[in-house]
Order: C-alpha cells, then sequence, then structure tokens
C-alpha cells in the first residue's frame, strides 16, 4: 500500500502546484482553499507511505511525481512549451521513478 499511498500524495501534489498559481498569492479564496486541501492530503499520504518506504525514495518520488505532473499539465493545458530537449528531460523524471521503485526492495 506504501506505493499507492505514494502516488495519492504526488497526484495531490500536483493539485496543490497547479492550484497555486491561481491562488494570486492567497488572496483568492476558492483556488486557495483546493491548494490547502491539497498540501495536506499530500502531506498525509506522504507520511503514510514513508511508514515502510525510505524516505530518500519516497520523497524523491513524491517531487518526481509533482514535477512530472505539473510539467504535463503546464504543456497540456495551460501553453508551455513542447520542446523535444524538455520532453527529454521529464522522460529522465520518468526513469528516475522507475529506478527508484525498482531498487527501493519494497
Amino acid at each position: 500500500m506504501a506505493w499507492v499511498y505514494l502516488v495519492i500524495a504526488g497526484v495531490c501534489e500536483v493539485i496543490w502546484a497547479v492550484g497555486l498559481k491561481y491562488t494570486q498569492g492567497f488572496t483568492r479564496v476558492y483556488p486557495s482553499m483546493i491548494t490547502l486541501v491539497g498540501m495536506i492530503v499530500s502531506f498525509y499520504y506522504l507520511s503514510l507511505a514513508l511508514r515502510d518506504l525510505p524516505i530518500g525514495t519516497a520523497y524523491a518520488v513524491w517531487t518526481g511525481i509533482g514535477a512530472l505532473g505539473t510539467v504535463i499539465i503546464g504543456m497540456v493545458f495551460l501553453g508551455e512549451p513542447r520542446e523535444w530537449l524538455r520532453l527529454f528531460f521529464v522522460a529522465m523524471i520518468i526513469v528516475g521513478i522507475i529506478g527508484l521503485k525498482s531498487t527501493s526492495g519494497h
């Protein structure tokens, strides 16, 4: 279950990271509420994953999922660049996440 918790935490990190863009410095109520709930849920599930996973692995995968998801949402929905080099580095994040999972022993 630790890996499931970690994926949930990572998805919630994407929610709060993207939501943060719309809070306008936490001056907009609804985007701020969504962002804060995303943060709380993300940290909660990360803490559950840390019961069984090494901190270095869990934290790296959590931030990797968050970064990957945020970049993809930026490219697909927010008009951010889709250059080949950028896509290559996104693929490197995926390789890193897979590598950490496969070598974690869990």
